[in-house]
């Protein structure tokens, strides 16, 4: 009996010694930081519903204080566009910014943040959690040591502010305008002089004619940065942008070092932000608006011609880009989805927008 229970003590204590490191890892507590490409207080991009520092608040509250996370705007740590260079690098472990910044780098990443034309925020979010875009994300980020996730979207986005009228197709030529990601290809062969302007550097060149146009995000968020008082001209087509996810990226080291239950925080408070930020946009964008027209803001569609030309123009970007092979695995994946999704909305959201409402 004696020898027994001196082997079953044995046992138990192998055990127990072959448990603790697993223990030890799961309860061990992790200090991280975070960057963003945007600056201190903007609305959605840093601060508010669903936003990064909401994201960071919610990790550290749903992991018991295990997971916290410093978040740093813009200048505050690195300046806004490095973001990507210094997640890869492990100098931080995260960083908030939209992936069509990083096309020099990884071409095909302007798909995961929105395509000219493309889907709105049901069917790009359908299309990278449940299409197949997320695992081509992370198969494009791998090379940098990059774990990629959604955690915000502003939902379609306004075509833009002008100091001229756009009436015809022609007056892009030689405009000079703030404009990231696919869109300013589009632009581009328009004969539009492209300039990528972190948010903050927008309304001082609009306001001093060093762009002649500029597009941030919506009401809410330009009426902010007062892009009111620089032009007046607010075109509401948001062709450019259907969509705009805000991306997360983690360092991959540092994300393997996580124990399962706080990567499914993560990824639990970044799906939670997705939703939540976008919501906030819908809730606040309507009044602003109204308010901008106040102060005497003209706003409108621009003229169908247009709309057709940088139709054309889009799918001729699109169709040149694809001829690269990266490239082309992700055009076709969100092609392939943008058609099934399309024969829904025609009989879903299409329908309820034309009859229900009308």
């Amino acid at each position: 009996m004696l020898r027994r229970n001196l082997l079953t003590g044995a046992v138990l204590g192998t055990g127990a010694a072959v448990a603790m490191p697993h223990v030890a890892r799961a309860q061990k507590s992790f200090n991280w930081k975070m960057t963003n490409a945007y600056g201190p207080g903007s609305p959605f991009y840093v601060t508010g519903p669903g936003s990064p520092t909401d994201f960071c608040a919610m990790v550290k509250a749903m992991s018991g204080g295990r997971l916290n996370i410093q978040h740093f705007a813009a200048g505050e740590l690195i300046p806004a566009l490095e973001g990507f260079d210094a997640v890869s690098a492990g100098t931080v472990e995260m960083n908030a910014a939209n992936s069509y910044f990083w096309a020099g780098k990884v071409p095909a990443a302007q798909f995961f943040t929105t395509v000219p034309f493309g889907l709105n925020f049901q069917g790009q979010t359908a299309w990278i959690m449940h299409g197949g875009g997320l695992a081509l994300w992370e198969e494009l980020y791998a090379p940098f040591n990059l774990v990629p996730m959604p955690m915000g979207n502003t939902g379609v986005q306004m075509t833009g502010w002008f100091r001229k009228p756009i009436e015809k197709v022609e007056d892009f030529q030689g405009l000079k305008m703030r404009i990231p990601g696919l869109a300013g290809k589009v632009y581009a062969q328009l004969g539009v002089d492209v300039k990528l302007l972190p948010g903050g550097e927008i309304f001082p060149a609009l306001e001093r004619g060093v762009i002649d146009a500029a597009e941030f995000v919506g009401p809410y968020q330009d009426r902010r940065l007062g892009l009111q008082k620089a032009a007046k001209y607010y075109y509401t087509t948001g062709w450019h942008e259907p969509n705009n996810v805000t991306e997360l990226i983690v360092n991959k080291a540092a994300w393997d070092s996580l124990p399962e239950d706080l990567k499914q925080i993560v990824r639990t408070a970044a799906a939670a932000c997705n939703t939540i930020s976008h919501t906030w946009c819908e809730a606040t964008n309507a009044e602003a608006l109204d308010d901008l027209k106040k102060q005497g803001v003209i706003a409108g569609p621009l003229p169908q011609p247009v709309i057709e030309r940088l139709r054309a123009v889009t799918k001729t970007v699109l169709d040149d880009l694809a001829k690269d092979a990266k490239i082309r695995r992700v055009y076709d994946s969100f092609t392939a989805f943008k058609a099934k999704h399309d024969s829904w909305a025609g009989v879903s959201e299409a329908v309820f927008q034309s009859q229900i409402r009308a």
